[in-house]
């Protein structure tokens, strides 16, 4: 059976809803995620036979005029289904990002704390940071506004996209069935993400207007 996505308001969500989050096994205590839904405006949900597989928090909105996908928080349960369930939560963001802003560029960020999680913005162009690629002053600047979105900035560092502490209240949750199959280059994005004192690393990436309509089609 297909992996099943449900986008709803997140006002809208139940506590035993919030409870079966919790209780998938991820990276996110009830406690955070009761406060993911009154931080963030929607929830999307993967299921499959009736069972709870992923979900995310997020929000569609204009930064200075430019349409964003922030993803708040993400989690994938632990299974032989992650990587569809993955591409699922995705592909319904970027469906709503289609209705909401077409004909638009539009700019998608979030928080990672290891590299696995890249996997989910591999369909994004320009993703900063990235290998061998210095980031010049308007990618830094894009650093920095979604730092203050994400209510990090206090312990942000614009050079290097690293959240140095206490940057953990939400990212993207998702453990790679292959880690071997990830690129040293990639792996080594994260090496001054300090896991112990809850660091993460900012990353962004655009989906130009003529991609989302593929990307978001159904």
């Amino acid at each position: 059976m297909s992996v099943e996505v449900e986008t709803r308001d997140c006002a809208a969500l139940s506590e035993a809803e919030i409870e079966d989050m919790a209780a998938m096994g991820g990276a996110f205590d009830l406690a955070r995620l009761n406060t993911a839904k009154e931080e963030w405006v929607l929830c999307t949900t993967a299921t499959e036979s009736g069972k709870l597989h992923g979900f995310t928090f997020s929000t569609l909105e204009r930064i200075g005029g430019t349409p964003c996908v922030l993803i708040g928080l993400l989690s994938v349960k632990r299974s032989g289904k992650r990587d569809a369930v993955l591409k699922g939560l995705m592909s319904e963001a970027f469906h709503r990002a289609l209705m909401a802003f077409p004909d638009e560029d539009v700019v998608v960020g979030s928080r990672f704390v290891s590299a696995d999680g890249l996997d989910a913005f591999k369909q994004l162009s320009e993703l900063i940071p990235r290998p061998g690629h210095r980031a010049v002053g308007e990618e830094r600047a894009w650093g920095r506004r979604l730092a203050r979105r994400f209510g990090v900035d206090a312990n942000y560092d614009e050079k290097t996209f690293i959240v140095g502490k206490k940057g953990r209240s939400g990212f993207l949750d998702f453990e790679s069935a292959k880690p071997d199959k990830i690129a040293p280059d990639i792996v080594n994005l994260f090496d001054g993400v300090m896991s112990s004192a809850g660091g993460s690393l900012i990353v962004h990436g655009w989906t130009m207007a003529e991609d989302l309509v593929k990307l978001g089609r159904r």
